[in-house]
């Protein structure tokens, strides 16, 4: 079903987000940001009912907030381990194998600029599904070879073996411009659908390396009218996306 209204690109990276938990099962949910946020809802509220969402601290959550159960530490920490959890990070910088840095920019023994740090990367991208959301696409971003490594790709989690593939897989990546995957022989980021409104050149000037662009890129699906609803009346009503992605 699609819909005659006019559909803002962040509601498009809103879609796109939420497309990441598609098919997932009864997995708890760990969106990092505001539109990363606002498509495991909507997820939720239509095509992946059973995903487990949290309040970020000790619960699970439903829709509304309202507390579903306790999720101590220790039960998460083991959701996080078996593959029972696919998170959403942001990425300082990403490389064309799915490498993310949200560490340093420069030499790691004297960095230009300090960043968050390694955090949870490793342990996420080794462990459970990671996605990507990138709000700007740049060269800055997307680069050849990150300055260091947080969260792990494909290449090097195949070098580390079996322990480290194990769970080890990144659906997607979802930036202003387009959604992006490594579903190729080599796990080379690949350009798997453009938002309407942008060129695959524009997606190339804005990259870093050379992506895989297939001889056909589809659309970023649109939402249909009750996601659109969804969006504008219920989860987002104060239009928060706009200010990160702006129309």
């Amino acid at each position: 079903m699609t819909t005659t209204v006019q559909i803002t690109r962040a509601e498009y990276c809103v879609i796109a987000c939420a497309e990441a938990w598609r098919d997932n099962g009864e997995v708890l949910a760990s969106p990092m940001g505001l539109i990363p946020g606002f498509g495991a809802r909507l997820a939720k509220r239509t095509f992946a009912p059973d995903l487990l969402l949290t309040d970020g601290e000790a619960m699970l959550v439903d829709l509304d907030g309202t507390v579903e159960g306790w999720l101590p530490y220790r039960q998460h920490l083991a959701m996080v381990t078996g593959g029972k959890r696919h998170v959403m990070m942001g990425a300082s910088q990403i490389d064309r194998y799915g490498n993310q840095n949200i560490s340093c920019i420069g030499d790691w023994a004297q960095p230009k600029r300090q960043l968050l740090g390694v955090r949870g990367a490793p342990v996420n991208t080794l462990n459970n599904a990671t996605s990507y959301w990138i709000p700007k696409h740049s060269r800055r971003v997307f680069v050849e070879h990150v300055d260091m490594v947080s969260g792990v790709g494909y290449r090097r989690a195949a070098e580390a073996g079996p322990s480290a593939t194990r769970y080890h897989r990144l659906p997607r990546v979802v930036t202003n411009l387009g959604v992006f995957d490594f579903a190729t022989p080599d796990h080379a980021m690949r350009l798997a659908s453009l938002h309407p409104g942008v060129t695959v050149d524009e997606v190339a000037e804005a990259t870093g390396f050379a992506l895989v662009v297939p001889d056909d890129v589809p659309e970023t699906r649109e939402p249909t009218a009750h996601e659109l609803e969804l969006i504008r009346d219920v989860i987002d009503p104060r239009s928060l996306r706009d200010r990160e992605v702006p129309a």
